[in-house]
């Protein structure tokens, strides 16, 4: 279960504080002239280190090409990929190694395997992502090419929310701060609030906002491969994601049938509906609309403060974990909610062509 997609298939492996983690990407078209600058800056905008509001694990985070890309174009064939490990402190979980650490892998990986890499978590941790990255990056380049774009921002930190739709804020903004909001008071807000967070050595959650625009109609299945079924699939897939809603969400269920449906207007462009509270997917299909959703970011399980638990043995003890934590997931996950996205649109793409023929 380490591969994701039908077409575009990306299988990933690597462990936090192994050699390095990669992947290897099949079913890419051949022929795309692969712009690496593009890769490396949604790998800049995931690692670790970047601002004083993430971990201050020092990372380079370069992309290796091992196979699959020749002159700068891809190949057809399996692209395989590495990013080697730089900056491990695994001495920071040696008294990890036989303990339970609240809201985390370690007690099931240990009743499913009967073994666990302790070291950072192992292959449950987050470092993992960076091979979603490169992978989505490299679809977000194939998907440019038929207008379709992928964009996601930071909406909300702990209780403090932005409190406007995705239509009234300028996405090109959302770089311009370093928690990723596009909207300049509600972003000092959240810095402020994670800031805190890590003054305590706790932690504080949030949500992603994810936008895809151009994405036509007919990209999607009717039944068990919904688009936005595949959608929850890849976001409930990331660490540390507790929820998913797209379109209007659990905030439809307070309207009625006739204050939620999307009515069909004849426009210049053709049908178009007047709202969009499906979230541009009707009957699993894209309709030609926005695709727009929310997802949930629990509070980072791992905080540099005592708490209780228990060992390997069924001890009970106290913990108070060493290294380098982000007190907020957000910032470094804006590029991979942005990656999973285009995942699935990409493989949905590859799929419509086959259905076309």
């Amino acid at each position: 279960m380490n591969t994701f997609g039908h077409i575009f298939r990306l299988t990933s492996f690597g462990e936090s504080h192994g050699r390095g983690i990669g992947g290897i990407i099949d079913g890419c078209p051949a022929g795309l002239e692969l712009d690496i600058s593009l890769i490396q800056n949604d790998l800049a905008r995931r690692k670790p280190g970047q601002s004083k509001i993430t971990t201050q694990r020092q990372e380079p985070d370069q992309v290796e090409f091992l196979s699959g890309v020749f002159e700068g174009k891809t190949q057809g064939t399996p692209i395989a990929f590495a990013i080697w490990n730089k900056d491990q402190h695994s001495n920071d979980y040696n008294d990890l190694k036989d303990v339970f650490r609240p809201s985390h892998a370690d007690f099931t990986y240990i009743q499913k395997y009967g073994t666990r890499d302790y070291r950072g978590g192992g292959r449950s941790s987050a470092r993992e992502t960076i091979a979603r990255v490169v992978a989505g990056a490299i679809a977000k380049q194939i998907l440019s090419k038929v207008g379709v774009t992928v964009q996601a921002f930071v909406s909300q930190v702990g209780e403090i929310k932005l409190e406007k739709s995705y239509t009234e804020l300028d996405l090109s903004k959302t770089e311009d701060n370093i928690v990723r909001c596009p909207d300049a008071e509600t972003a000092e807000k959240m810095i402020a609030r994670i800031i805190a967070a890590g003054n305590d050595n706790d932690t504080v959650g949030g949500v992603i906002t994810g936008v895809a625009k151009g994405v036509p109609t007919g990209w999607g299945e009717p039944v068990f491969n919904k688009l936005h079924a595949d959608l929850g699939f890849a976001m409930l897939g990331i660490n540390a994601v507790k929820g998913f809603e797209y379109g209007s969400g659990f905030e439809g269920t307070k309207l009625s049938g006739s204050q939620h449906n999307d009515v069909f207007i004849q426009t210049e462009k053709g049908v178009r509906t007047k709202t969009n509270n499906s979230g541009g997917i009707q009957g699993g299909i894209s309709n030609g609309e926005d695709i727009y959703f929310n997802v949930a970011f629990k509070p980072i399980a791992t905080l540099l403060k005592e708490q209780k638990t228990v060992d390997i043995n069924s001890n009970e003890i106290t913990i108070n974990p060493k290294g380098r934590h982000d007190p907020c997931v957000l910032p470094r996950a804006v590029p991979i909610v942005e990656a999973m996205a285009a995942l699935v649109l990409i493989d949905h793409y590859l799929l419509n062509k086959l259905n076309s023929i």
